[in-house]
């Protein structure tokens, strides 16, 4: 009979121990997207990640003009709105004010690779001493799934009925690969949120750029593929493909720099 308890409180203890919370850096408030939408598990990704370093206190976010407007009511710390496309250039002045505060810009591919293009560029060739988590969904949620600069070949928005023409349009910008050759830059990698594997090697490419910015190193940016079923006209299910099949091979995984410092330091 003791066996038997000694069994049944074994179990017990098993059935209490927590395995999956919410963490203390997110909120509780409802998030307004759209069904399908990968913010929320990017969102959570980087809530999970100040917790590990135990960082909630000391993050101060950016969000920007586009589907995560409204980011600064989805997280338990300090945050800042930008104008459209300029959040590099507030986390530059929040973080040359708060040198010792972790800043960092949440922004997608409309807001980075559009409108703000030369901050990302210039923050990045000035190494400041900030992260960046660049969205990339290949096309302009927010305001109605129109041609954004990360759009691939062919593929149809409302404002590109019969796909992308390169011919007219120009080829998509590669915001990871771009920013690599800047000197400035020290971690640079593209990551993807379609599969549960590859949402683990995201929230380690996350977590990598958080502690490059913890040790002073400069610039840090990790693009994440994510899924817009609504824009893309597709059921979540289908968008998740959809990034396996066609955007991934438009946009190698992987990272695209780590100098020897963040190497040595981070990992």
């Amino acid at each position: 009979m003791k066996v038997e308890r000694t069994e049944i409180e074994s179990r017990q203890s098993w059935r209490e121990e927590i395995v999956y919370q919410r963490p203390k850096a997110l909120s509780t408030t409802r998030t307004h997207y759209c069904p399908g939408c990968t913010h929320g598990i990017i969102h959570r990704l980087i809530a999970e990640v100040i917790d590990e370093l135990g960082i909630m206190e000391q993050t101060i976010g950016v969000f920007p003009v586009g589907c995560a407007v409204f980011g600064y009511d989805y997280f338990n710390f300090d945050a800042s709105e930008a104008a459209h496309g300029r959040a590099p250039a507030v986390a530059t002045g929040i973080k040359r004010i708060y040198p010792d505060k972790m800043v960092f810009t949440y922004q997608g591919d409309g807001d980075l690779a559009a409108i703000g293009t030369t901050e990302i560029v210039h923050a990045a060739a000035r190494g400041e001493n900030i992260t960046t988590i660049f969205v990339n969904n290949a096309i302009y949620g927010m305001t109605g799934g129109q041609m954004a600069p990360t759009t691939l070949p062919g593929q149809r928005t409302t404002s590109t009925w019969q796909g992308r023409d390169v011919a007219i349009a120009g080829h998509p910008v590669k915001v990871s690969e771009m920013l690599a050759t800047q000197d400035g830059a020290v971690y640079i990698a593209r990551t993807a949120v379609n599969s549960p594997a590859n949402v683990n090697r995201a929230k380690g490419a996350i977590k990598k750029a958080f502690k490059v910015q913890q040790a002073k190193l400069g610039f840090a940016l990790v693009e994440v593929l994510s899924a817009c079923p609504v824009g893309w006209g597709l059921a979540p299910k289908e968008a998740l493909v959809w990034i396996t099949e066609h955007m991934i091979p438009s946009y190698p995984l992987g990272e695209f720099k780590a100098t020897d410092e963040v190497k040595a330091i981070v990992g």
